[in-house]
């Protein structure tokens, strides 16, 4: 379901109440929830895993983390919190 919103670039409009949310989701857009929240963790390690940079890692999850606002915007999301950043990565090298 993940890949069905947020894995394309296919452009997600509002739904009216007893439509989809979203092509693909069969959840009424009243039955959605009205707070998602994101923990962004495991970007560095994903990236190494595929033989690039931590840094990269770090972009890709940025990238995603756009289409992810823009989808929950349009589906109607009233709220989205995204802790992105804890006290441990302060003691991560400057370049990254």
């Amino acid at each position: 379901m993940w890949r069905k919103l947020f894995g394309g670039d296919a452009e997600h409009k509002p739904a009216s109440s007893k439509e989809p949310a979203s092509p693909g989701l069969s959840v009424p857009q009243n039955m959605l929830p009205r707070h998602i929240a994101i923990v962004m963790d495991g970007n560095g390690r994903w990236a190494t895993a595929k033989g690039s940079s931590r840094s990269a890692g770090h972009e890709a999850g940025a990238r995603t983390l756009k289409r992810i606002v823009r989808a929950a915007s349009d589906m109607g999301i009233e709220v989205l919190t995204v802790y992105a950043f804890s006290t441990e990565n302060w003691k991560r090298p400057h370049r990254e």
